[in-house]
């Protein structure tokens, strides 16, 4: 990893109805070292944040013109400082009109990857903190949140630019909470939603759990699950999408064509799908789980059949080879009641 420029932005909107204040940084080639290590700490935040969205830069760029800076900073028609002149008053601008109460960051970074340029926009927040100042009087202070990342986007810039540019370059952290801030940021970065992440995680577990229930073997079944679980997983933790044709060859290595073609037979997935599943509701491959009426019951879906029996007509399940801890609390507790 090496970033090719980075600035920042502090700004603050304290008193809603008044003009925003805001400083900037200056531009910055190649910082290198601390900086190098906050952002490889922003991405790991990025790329474990649950619920992002996909999607491309808005064809209005008259109300967001991001895009068209940003495509005149990569022909080289303007430098990185003008870029971000132009996208800090932008940002300075919305907040004037903003309602609510602000103040944080603004990141921009381009960063050079070995196969690939990328570009983030972040909001950085901040925690508060004590400390003993040189009089050795506590004082409090502010420092950068190391664990929080609530707005963020990131731009695929080959995915965007290159000879055949992508359906969904865009890929958007919008955590709850932001309010109209997060609508503001938003709007700066010029963000359409192009993706429906239920939808396409749907199709996933379709997919797969059709290609499991064609094994030959239930043991195979459960292997084909547990695969595409982890592949997905895996996928997740480095912010990327899971496709159909990289899945088809973790799921079987020795044939590694056999899932894309029956996706593409029977669920009309051409090879080249790239599909954008919500991973925690991807373990719902290997995991069973439920909860209500003071009961909340979750176990590996390898153990049905085996450990664990389901009587639909009685509505009844049946748990063998109970954990030694949960029959160690039942027999504690049945104790005490005896006594």
């Amino acid at each position: 990893m090496a970033i090719k420029n980075l600035r920042t932005l502090f700004a603050s909107q304290l008193q809603p109805g008044q003009p925003a204040r805001s400083k900037a940084g200056e531009a910055l080639k190649e910082p290198g070292g601390d900086y190098e290590a906050l952002h490889k700490q922003m991405k790991r935040l990025f790329n474990s944040k649950p619920g992002k969205k996909y999607g491309r830069f808005s064809e209005d760029t008259g109300e967001s013109p991001f895009s068209a800076w940003l495509t005149d900073y990569l022909e080289e028609k303007q430098p990185f400082s003008s870029l971000t002149d132009r996208l800090f008053g932008q940002w300075q601008d919305l907040l004037d009109r903003s309602q609510e109460e602000y103040q944080g960051h603004l990141m921009l970074v381009h960063e050079a990857l070995a196969d690939s340029d990328v570009i983030y926009l972040l909001i950085l927040e901040s925690d508060s903190a004590l400390r003993f100042d040189a009089s050795q009087a506590l004082d409090a202070t502010e420092v950068l949140s190391l664990s929080r990342l609530n707005l963020a986007l990131r731009v695929e810039l080959d995915d965007w630019r290159g000879d055949a540019p992508a359906e969904n370059y865009l890929t958007l952290v919008h955590a709850r909470g932001t309010g109209e801030i997060g609508e503001l940021f938003i709007k700066l970065a010029g963000f359409t939603n192009q993706v429906d992440v239920e939808k396409e995680t749907l199709t996933f577990l379709d997919a797969v759990e059709a290609f499991a229930r064609e094994s030959e073997a239930p043991e195979d079944a459960g292997k084909v699950r547990h695969r595409a679980y982890e592949f997905c997983k895996e996928q997740h933790a480095l912010g990327e999408p899971v496709a159909v044709e990289a899945l088809s060859g973790y799921l079987d290595e020795d044939r590694p064509e056999r899932f894309k073609q029956f996706a593409a037979q029977s669920r009309d997935l051409p090879e080249d799908t790239v599909l954008h599943p919500d991973h925690r509701k991807v373990k719902k491959l290997v995991r069973i789980a439920g909860s209500g009426g003071g009961m909340s019951v979750s176990f590996s879906s390898d153990l049905v059949n085996q450990a664990i029996y389901y009587d639909r007509d009685k509505d009844a399940l049946t748990i063998t080879r109970l954990p030694k801890a949960l029959r160690e609390q039942l027999q504690r507790y049945l104790e005490v009641r005896e006594d």
